[in-house]
């Protein structure tokens, strides 16, 4: 699904480069959830810009889907990730004037698609994560990790293959936190792959494959659990 070769990154200012990858490898299989840890600064975030398709890359490989992303131009890139990815952040990026619909609507307009396909998929993803009944209601009425459930509808409306996840339980207490994860292993056994970013231990140990991210470069790979890919492909 997510194929980076030998990547790097160098952001340049007049006198200083700073290499925030470096010879970066990583592949991740359709189906799988995988956390990202790493010190701060270690280019985590930096590289889960790049996999969304937020930032380019200097050199190195990534094919996204089967798709070399090096030779799309502006707006297939954008295409493309309209198409393949969702996105959830540690702050849950809502709208305080619009209520839930009208927050999950947003990126489905900028689509172009139809109100009513629009609606089904309003509704559908809500539905998903238990805030159908709060539709008409506005975020300021929601504690942090509705408000987060919501930010994670606002993605799955779009259909991901592919949903990025950026301290998604950052602003959450502890209780609220595991809400959101349980949330989100719910959705990957549905069959969505998710990359997401964590500085909670215990959260990326209930991943199936943990990444450390060490300057710029994979450290190691921890093996939890197998993907609902490989699990399914098991013989009974």
């Amino acid at each position: 699904m997510l194929r980076m070769n030998d990547l790097s990154k160098v952001y340049r200012t007049h006198m200083i480069e700073t290499h925030a990858l470096r010879g970066l490898d990583i592949h991740v299989k359709e189906g799988e959830f995988v956390t990202v840890t790493g010190p701060s600064g270690s280019g985590k975030t930096t590289f889960l810009n790049i996999a969304g398709l937020l930032e380019e890359f200097d050199s190195g490989d990534y094919f996204l889907d089967g798709v070399d992303v090096s030779k799309l131009n502006d707006d297939a890139r954008s295409r493309l990730r309209n198409e393949k990815l969702g996105f959830v952040f540690q702050g849950f990026n809502l709208i305080p004037d619009l209520d839930l619909f009208d927050n999950v609507d947003v990126p489905l307009r900028y689509r172009g698609l139809p109100a009513a396909e629009r609606k089904e998929r309003i509704e559908h993803a809500l539905a998903e994560v238990g805030l159908a009944s709060r539709m008409k209601h506005y975020p300021s009425e929601l504690s942090g990790g509705q408000q987060q459930r919501v930010a994670i509808a606002r993605a799955l409306a779009g259909s991901p293959k592919v949903l990025l996840a950026d301290e998604p339980t950052g602003n959450l207490d502890t209780q609220m936190a595991r809400s959101v994860m349980e949330l989100l292993e719910q959705i990957n056994a549905r069959g969505t792959t998710i990359l997401m970013v964590t500085h909670d231990p215990e959260l990326a140990a209930r991943a199936q494959r943990i990444v450390h991210i060490i300057d710029g470069c994979v450290h190691d790979l921890v093996r939890r659990k197998p993907s609902l890919v490989e699990d399914a492909a098991q013989p009974a």
